[in-house]
């Protein structure tokens, strides 16, 4: 009686790659259900989600299974029989099973800390943080008890093995020569051949609930589909129109009543700005806050008192109350504050190449007589951030600055954020001295594992985000307090915005309240407190704030003045480093890849719902990001 194919594979050494399968898939079906447990409150418990997070999400692990038994697959076709069938070689299976199970068993951890912080499989954010690996584990060994998680993972790999090694052991009974390997190593490529070219992430964007898409892959997969797609191409993978078409249309988005196009350029993009009156010669400090929602402030609804001094400024400055930052990570602020341009997918402009000598806030202020600088707490060449400011406009001045006794406290990030302002302080003490000041600040305390120095807050360091807003708000204000007994303060405009928000998570692609961020300019002896309430882009900040300083010049900027746009015309954009999101009239246009386009109405509690497509709006939307896109690329922001 013949033996069973199941049972003659699993008796040979083939029978390690499927034990190895069924380990890989057990262990990530297991995460997946941790993963719904404690994503029950943003989940739609449909029947039609539970059966597409559960059943494309074995498919996506058996995809992933595919790339991750590689080496090993390799090894057991060449390894000769004579080696494998002895009794030592038994043990090196073992080691290799035990590095596997480790391996997988911890990819489960850092997938748990990634959702936990991001409500998401791994990402593009994921394979940005790969490459500092000093920053970020650093920071996982300041946020987390690695030595106690490494030991209780072992404890784990150890008890797995144990219960599998008679099947490890099964797997020397059938002898299997290389040409018999071979034909199933000759199955196994035209398999990988098929997944590799056949399937790709969006296979599991089923449903509309992201939460239900995210639980349906898998985070090994999409780091490696992350990895590969860090790059996309607008023309290629958005829906889109003529260059020619594309550029009409964007003239007549972007003319304002101050502007004249002097249609020196292929996108005529060049504008003339002219206002009446000299310029207004004012130092501008420019805070980029780390992660600062809105909703962290007492003015948005927050009753948590964890912004006192900044909830006490919006009482004297000019607060914006409707502005949306462009993105989620910090180039992609850095990137919408410096160059005012609309986010173009894939990295962000700060972390590409050929990204030199764009047209700049910093450019415009030096060319107006001012010192531009770029202060960060940390190394600069974190995220690109000293090549990226250097070589347009920006003087670079980074942790590398500050003497070993000037530093109250630091982490993996950078100094304590009043260290910073100190720095900051310096800087302005010293330059002003010279001529107008333009500094832009970027803060790094609110940011995990949120340390800081003790007894300064009544929250204790390492507790949590509110306690790093907290003290993060405390450094602020003791800048602004040091500030204001400086002879250059009544001469000078601050600017306190976030990068982007503290969590861009939601049930939707693109939920519109995660990228709600608040702004104050405050400046006593020259802005009159007040509010603006119209609906407004991180890009716009640029343009409004050289109109405020009454500043004349030549722009290739993409934002608008506030002060001098016409109502009615107010937009801002939002993003993913995929989906593009263009909000105008209570409505959401959303450009995906594969061409895709979609029209959403936004209700008074940010609810989104899909209508019928908006030509007009998906048109405008186009004509943004296309000609954005195309700028950069063809050298057109030079």
């Amino acid at each position: 009686m013949k033996t069973p194919f199941f049972q003659r594979l699993l008796s040979h050494r083939t029978g390690l790659l499927v034990l190895l399968l069924i380990l890989l898939i057990g262990i990530s079906t297991l995460t997946r259900i941790a993963f719904l447990i404690v994503s029950t409150s943003g989940l739609d418990f449909t029947i039609v989600n539970l059966l597409g997070i559960f059943f494309l999400g074995f498919f996506y692990d058996l995809v992933n299974g595919i790339y991750f038994v590689i080496p090993f697959l390799l090894y057991l076709w060449l390894v000769p029989s004579k080696i494998f069938n002895k009794s030592w070689h038994r043990y090196l299976l073992y080691g290799w099973f035990f590095v596997f199970i480790f391996g997988l068993l911890f990819n489960a951890v850092a997938e748990w800390f990634f959702w936990d912080e991001f409500a998401g499989r791994f990402n593009f954010i994921a394979v940005d943080y790969l490459v500092y690996t000093t920053e970020v584990i650093g920071n996982i060994q300041q946020s987390y008890p690695i030595g106690w998680i490494i030991a209780v993972l072992m404890v784990f790999t150890l008890t797995i093995l144990y219960f599998i090694k008679p099947w490890i052991k099964t797997s020397s009974v059938t002898p299997l020569p290389f040409k018999q390997r071979t034909k199933y190593v000759a199955l196994y490529v035209v398999i990988f051949l098929l997944s590799f070219f056949l399937v790709t992430s969006k296979g599991h964007r089923f449903s509309s609930n992201t939460y239900a898409n995210e639980l349906a892959g898998n985070g090994l997969y999409e780091l490696f589909a992350a990895y590969l797609n860090n790059e996309l191409d607008y023309e290629q993978f958005y829906k889109g129109m003529s260059n020619s078409r594309a550029i009409d249309l964007l003239h007549t988005l972007i003319k304002t009543p101050e502007a004249t196009f002097t249609n020196t350029d292929e996108l005529h993009l060049e504008r003339k700005i002219v206002h009446n009156g000299p310029d207004k010669k004012m130092n501008v400090v420019l805070i980029s806050v780390e992660s600062f929602s809105a909703d962290f402030m007492k003015l948005f609804g927050n009753t948590e008192g964890i912004t006192p001094f900044l909830d006490s400024l919006s009482q004297h400055s000019l607060v914006f109350t409707q502005l949306y930052a462009t993105g989620t990570r910090t180039v992609r602020g850095l990137e919408a504050l410096s160059l005012s341009v609309p986010p173009t997918p894939g990295q962000s402009i700060v972390r590409r190449p050929d990204n030199e000598n764009l047209f700049s806030l910093g450019r415009v202020f030096r060319d107006k007589g001012y010192k531009s600088e770029y202060i960060y707490g940390g190394y600069g060449y974190f995220d690109n951030m000293n090549y990226f400011f250097s070589n347009n406009s920006y003087d670079v001045v980074d942790r590398s600055a500050l003497k070993d006794e000037e530093i109250v406290y630091e982490n993996v990030w950078g100094v304590a954020d009043e260290n910073l302002f100190d720095l900051a302080l310096k800087e302005m003490h010293t330059n002003t001295r010279k001529s107008p000041v333009f500094a832009h600040v970027m803060t790094t305390s609110n940011h995990r594992p949120f340390t800081y120095p003790e007894g300064r807050i009544d929250i204790p360091s390492h507790t949590n985000r509110e306690g790093a807003v907290k003290y993060t708000d405390y450094s602020i204000g003791r800048f602004i307090k040091q500030a204001s007994h400086q002879e250059w303060f009544s001469n000078t405009l601050f600017i306190i915005v976030a990068d982007h928000c503290a969590s861009s998570a939601g049930k939707t692609e693109l939920p519109v309240s995660k990228y709600h961020i608040p702004m104050l300019i405050y400046s006593p002896a020259n802005v009159q407190p007040g509010v603006m309430s119209r609906l407004m882009s991180q890009i716009d900040i640029e343009p409004t704030l050289l109109g405020m300083l009454n500043f004349s010049y030549t722009s290739k900027f993409y934002g608008y003045d506030m002060f001098q746009l016409e109502p009615g015309r107010e937009r801002a954009f939002i993003s993913t480093y995929q989906n593009l999101g263009y909000i105008k009239d209570n409505k959401l246009v959303i450009l995906s890849p594969q061409m895709k386009a979609g029209t959403f109405s936004i209700s008074e509690n940010q609810e989104q719902v899909a209508i019928k497509q908006d030509s007009t709006l998906i048109n405008e939307a186009i004509a943004w990001y296309q000609t954005a896109s195309y700028s950069f690329r063809h050298g057109l922001m030079k």
